[in-house]
């Protein structure tokens, strides 16, 4: 499946036995020339507090706590099999609700909250760690996801993003989400912005609390992947 251009490959744990998920098998599987490929490997699981867990894998076999596209994707996936308008995602730190809507598919991205701040960038922690760059005068770490911020017209914001474990990726709905609230943030105002990425554009609304992210998702293909 993918979002805006962020892709991923989903396992659906709830109709098929899935196998060991050791680091091995997600860089194999991950791998663009020897696996499928993917920015993102997403595993689905049986809950007991919801329609499905979600267990995401960045694409050097780390695991990821939160990834906005992902629950996109997923809910999307999950409201086509169970016939529902509405599901809910168990995420190892909570529960994410996913809705379709007339511009695609929203889901609740739960807090976010800011962590740092200086001249040139703002620290988000939305259940994983950002840091969205106003001006890249400094050095990008590498123990969180990076957005840099390329240009804004009033409520139309330009984004590019580094992703951790994953590398440069065309859209990241985490990202979009820590952009907004780092806005949101230096701006001293809370209102609706429309994030756009190299590969394509999402809207992030609501407040720091409980932001919402919306966007258009697809299926690509499905099939089977030989051990």
């Amino acid at each position: 499946m993918q979002a805006q251009g962020n892709d991923f490959i989903v396992l659906n744990g709830l109709t098929t036995e899935i196998p060991t998920l050791t680091t091995e098998f997600v860089r194999r599987i991950t791998e663009r020339r020897y696996g499928i490929g993917c920015d993102q490997l997403l595993v689905l699981e049986k809950s007991e507090t919801a329609d499905a867990a979600m267990r995401i894998f960045n694409s050097d076999g780390s695991e990821a706590a939160n990834c906005g596209n992902g629950l996109r994707c997923v809910g999307h996936l999950l409201m086509k099999q169970l016939g529902k308008e509405y599901v809910s995602i168990a995420l190892a730190d909570r529960n994410a609700y996913a809705e379709t809507t007339i511009n695609g598919i929203c889901v609740d991205m739960g807090a976010a909250t800011v962590t740092d701040s200086t001249e040139s960038h703002v620290d988000i922690n939305i259940g994983n760690k950002h840091r969205v760059f106003f001006e890249a005068i400094e050095a990008f770490p590498t123990d969180r996801n990076v957005e840099i911020v390329t240009g804004q017209i009033a409520s139309h914001v330009y984004i590019d993003i580094i992703e951790r474990g994953a590398g440069h990726t065309l859209a990241c709905g985490s990202g979009a989400c820590a952009t907004a609230a780092a806005i949101w943030s230096t701006e001293g105002e809370v209102r609706p912005l429309t994030i756009e990425m190299p590969g394509g554009t999402v809207t992030v609304s609501g407040c720091p609390k409980n932001i919402k992210l919306e966007g258009p998702v697809s299926q690509t293909f499905e099939g089977l992947f030989l051990l």
